[in-house]
C-alpha cells in the first residue's frame, strides 16, 4: 500500500502534508503535489493534514489513475521538503470537479 495525492490538490496545492512527511517522498509540479510510490512508508500522516482530502490510500477503489499519475510525475518532478504558501486562490478550487481535464500541469514546481 501507498498513499497517492488525487485530483482536489490540482490548483489547490496545499503543503500541510509536506510538513509531516518522515521520509520526504512528495514532489512539486506546477499545480499540484504528488507522492513517489516507491518512497512512501504507508505511514498516513500525511493523509489527515491535507486540507482538500486529496491524500488517499492506493486500496481506496478508484484510485488506480491517481497511482499511475504519481508514479509517473514523482521521478519528473522536483522534490520538497518544506511547506510554502499555497496559490492566492486555492480556496476557490477546492472541490471543483474535472480539475484533471481543465487545469493539470505536466510542468514541474519551482
Amino acid at each position: 500500500m501507498t498513499y497517492v495525492v488525487t485530483e482536489n490538490c490540482i490548483k489547490c496545492k496545499y503543503m500541510d502534508c509536506v510538513e509531516v512527511c518522515p521520509v520526504d517522498c512528495f514532489y512539486e509540479g506546477e499545480n499540484m503535489l504528488v507522492i513517489h510510490p516507491d518512497e512512501c512508508i504507508d505511514c498516513g500522516v500525511c493523509e489527515p493534514e491535507c486540507p482538500a482530502e486529496a491524500i488517499k490510500a492506493d486500496t481506496e477503489p478508484g484510485l488506480e489513475k491517481w497511482l499511475e499519475v504519481n508514479a509517473e510525475y514523482a521521478p519528473k518532478w522536483p522534490n520538497i521538503t518544506d511547506k510554502k504558501e499555497p496559490p492566492a486562490d486555492a480556496k476557490e478550487f477546492d472541490g471543483v470537479p474535472d480539475k484533471f481535464a481543465k487545469f493539470f500541469s505536466p510542468n514541474s514546481g519551482q
